[in-house]
């Protein structure tokens, strides 16, 4: 007869005494939690894309098994008090097996590298200078994705960020890493026919009477003026492009001004398709933000996210020298 190790005596006595005994079914616990999330059965059919009679039934099931109402069918299927104190619980630890599991198909994937970026900086800067990246690092998979949203990173939604970050944004989480590696002089450009009658030494209240263009609001171009000494206005009037390429593209067509920086430009103003607005030339340059580089505070020595960073700084720097922030 086979002796067991004493240690896994140990661990089975632990088992058999633990909580794991009051699990309920499975399918069960996860239609309970879909109707607490979204207010519904019906919608937590949709959701986990099944009928609603068997969401009803997996939640009968889980009352019956509880012996405890978790949800008033007379007050359009809100949860009982318990049923909300439950919910709370398990829906954290249906978090925790997501992330965990996140992480475990994470792992073993070193080729694979995906960049959210935001969709201007995507277009104007990175996308032509992707190929020098691949060429140095051909065995890491690069995938860079547009988006104007950024990843949350609990998810695994992506393995880094790069956005616009405005000084005035909120912080991030304790849990993600930050680099600004470009801090970028902000100024006004136009096609230069669209802007030849404002002079060499226009007043910066003259561009009031031109076309504005704005990505997705005018805070940009409100906090600009208010820094040349134009009084804040209300509202700054002009076409919403939401994407600085498109603002750029516009302007090239002479239909409006675009506020820019260098590291968007694509050499446009040495060829002279666009020019700067000759407003208050001799007044300090302004800047409302840095371009930030982010990814999970415990995965920021990650050997290609360190690659990746590395690179990006460094190509940032010899294209505008002066605007880069260090490591």
């Amino acid at each position: 007869m086979s002796k067991t190790d004493p240690k896994t005596d140990q661990k089975l006595e632990a088992r058999g005494g633990s909580n794991r005994r009051l699990l309920p079914p499975f399918a069960a616990l996860r239609a309970f939690e879909a109707i607490g999330a979204l207010g519904g059965i019906r919608r937590a059919a949709a959701e986990l894309a099944v009928d609603h009679a068997a969401v009803s039934r997996h939640l009968r099931a889980l009352e019956d098994w509880a012996g405890v109402k978790l949800v008033d069918r007379t007050r359009g299927g809100h949860l009982t008090a318990e049923g909300e104190r439950y919910h709370a619980r398990i829906s954290a630890a249906f978090d925790e097996i997501g992330k965990a599991t996140a992480d475990l198909t994470r792992r073993g994937d070193d080729r694979r590298l995906l960049i959210w970026c935001v969709p201007g900086f995507a277009y104007r800067w990175l996308n032509g200078r992707l190929a020098e990246f691949s060429a140095a690092n051909p065995d890491i998979d690069l995938e860079v994705r547009p988006t104007d949203h950024a990843p949350d990173f609990s998810l695994h939604q992506a393995d880094a960020d790069i956005r616009y970050v405005r000084d005035f944004a909120p912080p991030v989480a304790d849990d993600i890493q930050t680099l600004e590696f470009a801090r970028p002089v902000v100024f006004p450009v136009g096609a230069p026919s669209y802007i030849a009658d404002l002079g060499k030494a226009a007043p910066t209240a003259a561009l009031l009477d031109k076309i504005l263009l704005h990505e997705e609001d005018d805070e940009e171009w409100r906090a600009w003026l208010a820094e040349r000494g134009v009084p804040m206005l209300d509202r700054v009037p002009g076409p919403r492009l939401w994407h600085a390429h498109l603002t750029l593209d516009a302007a090239r067509r002479g239909q409006g001004l675009a506020l820019t920086n260098s590291l968007l430009l694509a050499g446009e103003l040495e060829s002279g398709v666009l020019a700067r607005c000759p407003v208050a030339l001799g007044e300090p340059e302004i800047g409302f933000g840095a371009y930030a580089f982010r990814a999970r505070r415990d995965r920021w020595r990650d050997r290609n996210i360190v690659r990746f960073r590395r690179w990006l700084q460094q190509a940032a720097q010899r294209d505008a020298p002066e605007l880069i922030a260090a490591e």
